[in-house]
């Protein structure tokens, strides 16, 4: 860990990007003055924390790579796990964390996000019969609330948590009357985003995770308590 931790400090010092090549194994080995297989433990780790990838061969060795949410989805999961912790868990924190990053997207919302959000409330209403285009444009509804708020940990969690959810066969039906409930509860949080009104973006937002969770938890509360296991995300 320390030798991670050492060769992460020395992509931040020199700047290095996803896609730059860390130096060859000799050299790493010169610098950080430890064993082959304690390098190659320490490179390993990185790897599978997402923030290098290692190419075997002529021309390989490490190269930098950008950690994503499937990281972090993979140990919130394991963690949760461990906890016990059950599926409603993840509904009551979505309750708890998305209106104040709605308010925020209010306030910090690009041009470019604006564009996305609005694309993603227009498909959903043209295709409310399609349930593979519902699920789709309801997930990127809330990724680009998330992102819109300025904070990459929103938006990591919200990436993390609809991972979970997604590798996961829950049994949750949403029939044409709850699509369309959903889609106007979308128009009104981007009414709100688009108006640059926080508060009511934060109530919109928070009307609509409330309805959400309540559903839920009246139609299928056997799915909510089913405890999240990490084998099943994968």
């Amino acid at each position: 860990m320390i030798i991670a931790r050492r060769i992460i400090a020395e992509i931040d010092r020199r700047g290095l990007q996803p896609g730059d090549r860390l130096p060859a194994e000799k050299l790493m080995l010169d610098e950080y003055q430890v064993g082959r297989g304690t390098l190659r433990e320490a490179l390993r780790y990185l790897e599978l924390s997402g923030a290098i990838s290692l190419k075997p061969g002529p021309g390989g060795g490490p190269t930098v790579e950008k950690p994503d949410a499937s990281h972090l989805m993979n140990s919130l999961g394991l963690v949760l796990q461990f906890e016990g912790a059950p599926f409603s868990t993840i509904v009551e924190a979505r309750v708890g964390l998305e209106p104040p990053m709605a308010r925020l997207a209010a306030e910090r919302i690009t041009d470019e996000q604006r564009v996305l959000l609005a694309e993603s409330v227009a498909k959903m209403g043209e295709n409310l019969r399609d349930l593979e285009v519902f699920l789709e444009t309801n997930k990127a509804f809330h990724d680009v609330v998330a992102w819109a708020s300025g904070n990459a940990l929103f938006g990591l969690l919200i990436d993390a948590v609809d991972g979970i959810f997604a590798g996961v066969t829950l049994g949750v039906e949403y029939p044409a009357q709850r699509r369309a409930r959903v889609h106007e509860a979308h128009t009104a949080v981007l009414d709100a985003i688009v108006a640059g009104d926080p508060d009511a973006a934060e109530e919109a937002m928070r009307a609509h995770v409330l309805e959400l969770a309540t559903y839920l938890r009246k139609k299928f509360p056997d799915a909510l308590a089913k405890p999240i296991t990490w084998d099943a995300m994968l």
